[in-house]
């Protein structure tokens, strides 16, 4: 049964500083209003790419870049919220979704496939889960700290199974995450299959858990799964857009954004963060201006 709850440890937000909640809503709120600039340049015709947003599920990437911070990072199509968490530069990326050369993949992948070397994020080739595999052979050389990060439907691909019972063979320095919409497009995870990804991953003699995306749940859990070769985390969450696009079926199952707030006025950081969500409504709004405005050849 899917839930907000899923999970949850009562009052986990108290065993985190004030200071690593209020960074924490800060990048939420600068993913946040980054993807409703999207929408409305989307909506108003200014882009003809394919849109792939992440608002209803920032907390997920805004908790994972605090408590797994600077790994290498191997997304697929939905990485807006990954690459600004991360330290990627707002303005690049708003550059490749507008398809210009200043892009941080040069204006050729997109909001499909996000690359930037300068945060350590490889771009998606566009099949379902292949990042898996590939982020597992980056591991496997490198040695690096690794996040490979999936949604519940590619995790279902023959060959991500397969990459992950490799890592934990080899105890490779990895996170996998499957970020957990229930959904595949329209399609529920019921009907597709029986079996959960964590039970595999338990299978495979990982560390595994699966919750919610209240994401200081999220940070408590990364943080012990810290140095564990390889973890693995599947996170429910209820994103507010359509797989791709701008619309939506009505409101999400729950709002992660709306429940994070209440729980920051919660914690005595209610000024703070009113605060925080005006300074990136604003910041985000003058750099989409800015970014517009720019006339390219």
């Amino acid at each position: 049964m899917r839930s907000k709850d899923f999970g949850a440890i009562p009052e986990v937000s108290r065993e985190f500083p004030p200071e690593e909640s209020l960074a924490l809503y800060d990048k939420i709120c600068t993913i946040r209003n980054f993807e409703f600039n999207v929408k409305k340049v989307y909506d108003e015709g200014k882009m003809k790419l394919p849109i792939y947003l992440s608002i209803g599920q920032e907390a997920i990437a805004a908790a994972l870049s605090i408590a797994y911070p600077k790994p290498f990072i191997f997304a697929q199509h939905r990485a807006h919220d990954l690459y600004l968490a991360n330290g990627g530069d707002p303005a690049a990326l708003i550059d490749e979704l507008l398809g210009r050369d200043s892009g941080c993949a040069h204006g050729m992948g997109g909001s499909a496939s996000i690359h930037s070397p300068q945060i350590g994020m490889f771009g998606h080739s566009g099949l379902m889960g292949d990042q898996i595999p590939i982020s597992v052979g980056f591991a496997l050389g490198a040695e690096k700290n690794t996040l490979a990060v999936m949604g519940d439907a590619s995790a279902e691909e023959d060959y991500v199974a397969g990459a992950m019972a490799y890592a934990a063979s080899k105890k490779l320095p990895m996170l996998f995450v499957c970020i957990d919409n229930g959904l595949s497009i329209l399609t529920k995870v019921a009907v597709r299959r029986s079996w959960k990804m964590v039970d595999l991953a338990k299978a495979y003699g990982m560390e595994a858990v699966e919750i919610t995306d209240d994401p200081w749940l999220i940070m408590h859990h990364a943080k012990q799964l810290l140095g564990k070769r390889p973890a693995f985390m599947n996170i429910h969450t209820a994103r507010a857009i359509w797989h791709a696009g701008t619309g939506n079926d009505g409101p999400p199952e729950w709002d992660r954004a709306a429940l994070v707030k209440e729980e920051m006025e919660k914690l005595g950081l209610g000024a703070q963060a009113n605060d925080i969500e005006m300074r990136a409504a604003n910041v985000m709004d003058s750099l989409w201006s800015k970014q517009l405005a720019i006339v390219t050849s």
